[in-house]
């Protein structure tokens, strides 16, 4: 634990320009993509993050090649030789991530059958497969549950079928699509997630040969077809990466310019930043001419002075406001006059960090009703999934131990906006989802260091 600290000299405010690549929900989905093709598919704008690495250790271990290609953040993968990995190997990789689970149906019609180890991620609620695993089974699979894991097969092959998710889920209609793609027959999903990472899948697995069509009312229709190629796709920017250095701007009466940021993906995110406060301005890419090396676009982000206002916000699937962006958020929030209101509708269990900002000062209560706008579905039961942050109030240091990725990303902004200095533990966990963080913060002015 002594070496995965951070020590965190607040009161500056960030300044500077930083660029964000990928997004990290949609990069590692990609990459199982390229198990799909019988041709090397070509990924560009990766970012280091760990979240990677495991989907990269995944991969070799089933035989696919994967190399650094010729641009920085570049990545080629050759399938032509997948083959099964064993139980022990695979293992190595269990709890680390959460992507395992969607390389059963890829590895379902490459192989055959499928091995899929305990699965980790961040603990904000229990984040059950059943969507998953019960859409494997209407496609033909069969499962059997052993205590290493889950052991997948389909001796009649995959078929298309009519499948309704009982909530939107991000990852079970990841699940569908890369299962879907070259089952046998027509697939109809209904009660899709279709947020701006699901519809870049879509946009891989269409330039591999699928056909994928995109109804109103949350309906995809996938057509299976008996082959797919490879792909080369450059990557939505990860919105989530950005929504946070903008928090962090606000918290911290800085100003950060995002390179890469996009305003069509996080215009619900705008829109609320605007209404706290926080200004910002788009800045449009610039080509590169005779004299002028041109400039990537982005968005710039900044406290404009004065008081920050308190908001009533609701977290929803796309296009409502990101579960990923309101822990960021929360700490600008505990800057603004009056009382916020935040209803967080898709983890239960998501409010925790709260008390880590509570001991540096804050004022934050948490409650298991339905704050501020409709009921959900964790009404009633027993979650306590909203919260009620009273400012502005004056942060101070303390010493902090990271939870989670999101909230662990909240918890170094609280520390970088308090007074003095606070040493923040699991800081490593950060680099699941945030490529090069340190060197970031350095950029932006940040006074931070190892111990």
């Amino acid at each position: 634990m002594t070496d995965d600290v951070l020590v965190v000299h607040g009161g500056t405010p960030l300044e500077g320009r930083i660029r964000v690549r990928g997004a990290k929900n949609l990069v590692s989905k990609a990459m199982v993509a390229a198990l799909l093709g019988d041709s090397p598919s070509r990924l560009f704008d990766v970012p280091k993050i760990r979240d990677v690495e495991v989907v990269r250790g995944l991969l070799g271990l089933h035989g696919v090649k994967v190399t650094d290609g010729g641009e920085d953040g570049e990545l080629v993968f050759d399938p032509a030789n997948v083959e099964s990995a064993s139980t022990d190997q695979i293992n190595v990789h269990a709890g680390s991530s959460r992507i395992p689970i969607l390389f059963c149906g890829p590895l379902l019609h490459r192989l055959g059958h499928a091995f899929i180890p305990d699965l980790g991620g961040c603990h904000i609620g229990p984040r059950p497969i059943d969507f998953h695993l019960q859409a494997l089974r209407e496609f033909g699979a069969t499962v059997e549950k052993t205590p290493e894991g889950l052991h997948l097969s389909a001796p009649n092959g995959l078929h298309g079928t009519k499948f309704a998710l009982p909530y939107p889920s991000v990852g079970a209609t990841e699940q569908v699509l890369l299962t879907a793609v070259m089952a046998e027959g027509v697939t109809e999903l209904r009660n899709a997630a279709v947020e701006p990472e699901i519809i870049d899948l879509i946009c891989i697995l269409q330039k591999m040969g699928a056909i994928i069509k995109v109804h109103t009312d949350r309906v995809i229709e996938i057509q299976g077809v008996p082959r797919l190629h490879g792909y080369t796709h450059r990557p939505i920017p990860d919105r989530i990466e950005a929504a946070s250095w903008a928090a962090a701007a606000l918290a911290t009466r800085g100003h950060v310019e995002v390179l890469g940021a996009q305003q069509a993906d996080m215009m619900t995110f705008l829109n609320i930043f605007r209404s706290v406060g926080g200004e910002y301005e788009v800045t449009d890419a610039r080509a590169p001419k005779l004299g002028d090396p041109g400039q990537e676009g982005g968005i710039r982000f900044w406290h404009p002075g004065g008081e920050l206002h308190a908001v009533a916000l609701e977290t929803d699937v796309h296009p409502g406001f990101m579960t990923d962006w309101q822990q960021p958020l929360v700490v600008a929030l505990t800057q603004a006059r009056g009382l916020s209101i935040v209803h967080e509708t898709v983890y239960e269990q998501r409010l925790g960090y709260t008390e880590a900002l509570n001991s540096m000062g804050a004022n934050i209560q948490v409650y298991r009703d339905c704050l501020g706008g409709t009921p959900c579905r964790f009404g009633r039961r027993n979650f306590k999934h909203s919260a009620v942050i009273a400012g502005p109030s004056k942060l101070h240091a303390a010493d902090l131990v990271i939870p989670d990725l999101r909230a662990g990303f909240s918890h170094l902004i609280a520390a970088l906006a308090a007074e003095g200095t606070s040493r923040v533990y699991g800081v490593d966990l950060i680099n699941r989802g945030y490529e090069d963080f340190e060197a970031k913060l350095a950029d932006l002015g940040a006074h931070v260091e190892r111990p």
